[in-house]
């Protein structure tokens, strides 16, 4: 069975211990693949995202008066640039440190997008909606359930395997560290 691998990953490429030099190599061009990828498509998505998200929710409600939702939709039009702006800058800045020193990962900081909406939402007097105690622990803030559980739930289905792609790259850099000066 020859399962299909994210887009820039190789299949059958050598052992890392063959030659870890060039398998850092191939870690860091992954990397370098998967944050532009990542970055750019999440600066095209995350307007849209946080405008249906809050039309979806809006709607799901239906108590809110007419008013209420035209003020809602327009918040949530000024915000979605706002939003792309602040996670793909702080994806910037963690995709630029070097590997071992990357604390979180693109989908940690991809996940933030919902604090926007949850605003808006409050704002515009949407209860809280029931989730789950794992939910409630893992999030607390996300009173409405918006949390992303992949990139590829933020718009575009072609953003989900981008998180494993980044993962293999950043684990091929650390294990080829490993392999030619030994762990630390």
């Amino acid at each position: 069975m020859n399962p299909e691998l994210p887009p820039g990953v190789p299949a059958g490429g050598p052992e890392v211990g063959d030659d870890p030099d060039a398998a850092e190599a191939r870690g860091f061009a992954l990397l370098d693949q998967t944050r532009t990828a990542i970055v750019d498509g999440l600066a095209l998505c995350l307007p849209a995202w946080v405008e249906q998200t809050v039309a979806t929710v809006l709607d799901a409600w239906g108590r809110a008066d007419p008013a209420t939702v035209a003020r809602a939709r327009d918040a949530a039009r000024v915000a979605g640039p706002r939003v792309a702006a602040r996670v793909t800058a702080a994806l910037g800045a963690l995709l630029a440190l070097d590997p071992a020193e990357q604390r979180a990962t693109p989908l940690e900081i991809a996940r933030s997008a919902y604090r926007e909406p949850t605003e808006i939402l409050a704002a515009a007097g949407v209860p809280e909606v029931v989730r789950d105690d794992f939910a409630v622990r893992a999030w607390p803030g996300d009173r409405y359930g918006l949390v992303p559980a992949t990139l590829g739930d933020l718009g575009d289905p072609e953003l989900a395997p981008l998180q494993l792609a980044w993962g293999v790259g950043k684990s091929t850099v650390l294990r080829a560290r490993i392999a030619r000066e030994g762990p630390r």
